[in-house]
């Protein structure tokens, strides 16, 4: 493929390893708390080392966060259990659900959705660059119909995160 450079790398969630790490740390300190208990009580038993096997593997699976990346034209959410992707340059809708524990639904012209907690993006200023740029081209196309004015306060939230980063690494804050 001559006159193409690279391909270029997807952005993801600068966070995300440390909360997988935190995940497995969680689910292995539950499985060692139950087993040491049952162990200094005499009560360990196969089955009950299965039951504290199988919750450890929920609690993991519960806490184990979803991986979040995004590069030109889409945006892609993947879990341990399913994985949702958006064409962020053809978006028809975006909802925000909920207050206190808000959730950004995306859908796009060939009927995909995906859901996300706008924390990822303001903690991820690459992401939401990604996103944004993928937003420009739905606009102009005229495929974006509702939801702009979702993410023109998420904008403005994301623009108030990274100044107040700014200003508390000079020492202003």
């Amino acid at each position: 493929m001559q006159g193409y450079g690279p391909r270029p790398t997807p952005t993801g969630d600068r966070h995300w390893r440390g909360s997988a790490r935190f995940a497995l740390g969680c689910a292995l300190l539950f499985l060692g708390m139950t087993l040491l208990v049952d162990l200094d009580g005499e009560t360990l038993t196969p089955a009950r080392t299965l039951l504290w096997l199988a919750l450890t593997a929920l609690l993991f699976t519960i806490l184990f966060p979803q991986r979040v990346t995004a590069g030109p034209g889409w945006l892609e959410v993947r879990g341990l259990l399913r994985r949702q992707t958006v064409r962020t340059d053809e978006l028809v809708a975006v909802r925000r659900h909920g207050r206190v524990t808000a959730l950004l639904t995306f859908r796009d012209t060939d009927g995909y959705r995906l859901d996300l907690d706008p924390r990822v993006l303001i903690a991820n200023p690459l992401l939401w660059h990604e996103l944004d740029t993928g937003v420009r081209r739905s606009r102009e196309r005229g495929t974006l119909l509702e939801g702009t004015d979702v993410l023109e306060q998420l904008a403005h939230q994301i623009d108030d995160a990274t100044t107040q980063a700014i200003l508390k690494a000079s020492g202003f804050s």
